[in-house]
C-alpha cells in the first residue's frame, strides 16, 4: 500500500494546486511540458513522476518542490489521508461487490474535497457508535453472504471433493474420531484436550491451534457435536489452504478482512462435510411435504447429523435458495443469562430485505418473538431441573408496523462452554401463498399466531403485557407527523 499511498497523495496535491491556480489540465500541460494524458494519470494516482517532471510541475504551479512531494495534506483533505493510511482499502475485497480498487481511487481523485467531508462524517459516525474496523469487516461479510444468498458453490465443491477422498467405508457420517484421525495422518495436527485446571486463561474458549507444534487444543467442556465441528473447521482451513486465519475459536484481534472471510469459509466447509448437501436437501423435502408442524423433526435432524442447532440452521439457510427457491428469510441468534430477561442479538442475516429484529443495543427487543420467549422457557426448565435436550418452538409472527407475516422456528440450549449462558437460534420466513405451497406444514392451524414488533420503543401495541419500555420513538414520530400536518395546513 505504501507506494500506492504515495502516488495517490501526490495526485491529490497536484490536482489541488492546479485548481488553486485556476489551471486546466491542458494549460498545466503547456506550462510544464508534460503531456495532458500523463498529468491525468498522475492526478488519478496511477503514475508517479521522476524528479525532472516534479521540478517542472513545481515551477508551473509556483510551489516548492518539497511542498509538492510532501505526504502532508491540508486540513480539508486530512480524512482522505487517514483513509489511505488505514487498511480498509486494501483489506475490503471490493471485487466481491463488483468494484475495483482503482475505481475507488478514481472516485477519491475526482472530487476529493466533497469525498473528504463524507469520509470524515463516516469516521465520526463510527467513533460515536463505537464502530470498530472489526465490526465493519463483519458487516461487510454479512453483506457478502446476503449478496450470494448464503450459498457458495465453490466451497460446496471443495466439501464434495473432501467427502469423496476421506469418508470412511461403511459409514454414513464422520464422527470426531474420524476427523481427529484425518487431521493427524494427513495434516500432522494432534488433538490435545484441556480444561480450566490446565489453562485457566482460555477456559472459555472452544479451541486454540498452536501452529508451530501442530497441536489443536480443544476444551473438554464442549459437547461431542462441538468437538466434531471444531475439527471439521480446522480441516476446512487445511484442505482449502486458507493461511490467513485466526488460531482461536473466538476472535481476539481481527487483523484483516481476509482473515474474517477465511474463518467464515472454513466454518461453511465444516457444515458442508458434517451435513452433506444432498442429504440435508432430501431430509428437508420430506419434512416440507408433511401437513403437520412437528417440532421433534429439528431435534431428530440435529441428532442424525451430530451437529448443534446453530450448525443445523446455518446449513438449512445455505440450501434453501438454491434447492427450494426460498430466499426471503432471516437468521437470528439471541444470547441471554438464565433468568436475566436481558437479551442480546449476537448474530443476524437477512436475505432479500431487512425483516425482523436487527442489532440494537439502545432499545428493548419485542418479547413476543418466539426467539426470546423460548429463552425464558429454557430458563424455567433449568430452574426446575428438567432440561434434557434443545427446546424447539415456532410461531406465526405478524410484524405490526410493517404488515408482514413470518413463520419463525427456534431452538434454544445452554452454551455449555460458557457457564450461565443460553442461546436461541431462529430461522424466520416471510409467509405468502407460494411459500405455503412449498412448505405444507405452514397450513397447520395449530401453530401459534402472535402480533410482534421490532422493539418496545417503536411499537404501537399499547395493551401488550410483555412491554418493558414506553413507545418513545413511535410517539416522537407521531408528534412530528402531527406537527408537519398542522404546518402544511397553515396558509
Amino acid at each position: 500500500m505504501k507506494n500506492e499511498y504515495i502516488r495517490h497523495i501526490f495526485g491529490l496535491k497536484l490536482k489541488q494546486f492546479r485548481q488553486e491556480n485556476g489551471l486546466s489540465l491542458q494549460e498545466l500541460s503547456k506550462l510544464s511540458g508534460i503531456s495532458q494524458s500523463y498529468l491525468n494519470e498522475m492526478e488519478k494516482g496511477k503514475k508517479y513522476p521522476k524528479t525532472d517532471k516534479i521540478n517542472a510541475l513545481a515551477t508551473a504551479l509556483n510551489v516548492d518542490y518539497d511542498q509538492l512531494v510532501s505526504l502532508k495534506l491540508n486540513k480539508k483533505l486530512e480524512p482522505i489521508a487517514k483513509l489511505l493510511k488505514s487498511n480498509l482499502l486494501t483489506e475490503i475485497p471490493f471485487d466481491f461487490f463488483g468494484l475495483e480498487t482503482t475505481q475507488i481511487f478514481e472516485l477519491i481523485s475526482s472530487a476529493p474535497a466533497k469525498l473528504s467531508a463524507f469520509i470524515n462524517a463516516i469516521f465520526e459516525i463510527g467513533k460515536n457508535y463505537n464502530m470498530s474496523v472489526e465490526k465493519f469487516f463483519f458487516a461487510a461479510l454479512r453483506s457478502y453472504q446476503e449478496m450470494h444468498q448464503n450459498y457458495f458453490e465453490d466451497i460446496e465443491q471443495e466439501a464434495e471433493l473432501f467427502l469423496k477422498e476421506f469418508t470412511p467405508k461403511n459409514k454414513v457420517h464422520f464422527d470426531e474420531n474420524d476427523l481427529a484421525e484425518i487431521l493427524s495422518e494427513h495434516y500432522q495436527i494432534k488433538i490435545d484436550y484441556f480444561d480450566e485446571e490446565d489453562h485457566e486463561t482460555i477456559a472459555n474458549m472452544r479451541s486454540v491451534l498452536r501452529p508451530k507444534s501442530g497441536i489443536l487444543m480443544i476444551n473438554k467442556r464442549i459437547s461431542a457435536d462441538q468437538r466434531a465441528f471444531t475439527m471439521a473447521k480446522e480441516l476446512g482451513f487445511q484442505f482449502m489452504k486458507l493461511t490467513k486465519r485466526p488460531f482461536t475459536s473466538s476472535s481476539i484481534e481481527v487483523k484483516s478482512f481476509e482473515e474474517v472471510l477465511n474463518n467464515f469459509q472454513a466454518s461453511y466447509f465444516a457444515g458442508a462435510i458434517l451435513i452433506p448437501q444432498n442429504k440435508i436437501v432430501g431430509e428437508l423435502k420430506k419434512w416440507f411435504a408433511q401437513n403437520k408442524w412437528e417440532p421433534q423433526v429439528l431435534n431428530d435432524l440435529s441428532a442424525k447429523f451430530h451437529v448443534t442447532p446453530e450448525t443445523l440452521f446455518h446449513r438449512i439457510s445455505n440450501v434453501l435458495p438454491k434447492h427450494f427457491g426460498i430466499d426471503r428469510f432471516l437468521f437470528m441468534r439471541f444470547d441471554a443469562l438464565p433468568g436475566s430477561h436481558k437479551y442480546y442479538l449476537t448474530k443476524e442475516m437477512h436475505l432479500s430485505k431487512r425483516l425482523g429484529p436487527q442489532e440494537n443495543k439502545e432499545e428493548h427487543y419485542c418479547r413476543r418473538w418466539v426467539s426470546i420467549g423460548i429463552l425464558d422457557h429454557l430458563s424455567s426448565k433449568q430452574t426446575a431441573g428438567k432440561y434434557e435436550k434443545p427446546i424447539v418452538d415456532a410461531q406465526f409472527s405478524h410484524l405490526q408496523n410493517r404488515r408482514e407475516d413470518f413463520f419463525v422456528m427456534s431452538m434454544a440450549r445452554p452454551l455449555n462452554i460458557i457457564r450461565q449462558l443460553n442461546i436461541s437460534v431462529s430461522l424466520g420466513f416471510e409467509v405468502d401463498d407460494q411459500l405455503k405451497s412449498k412448505i405444507k406444514f405452514l397450513n397447520d392451524d395449530s401453530i401459534v399466531r402472535q402480533e410482534v414488533n421490532q422493539t418496545c420503543e417503536r411499537c404501537g401495541i399499547f395493551d401488550c403485557k410483555e412491554r418493558i419500555s414506553a413507545p418513545t420513538l413511535l410517539q416522537k414520530r407521531r408528534q412530528q407527523k402531527e406537527l408537519k400536518k398542522y404546518l402544511d395546513s397553515l396558509e
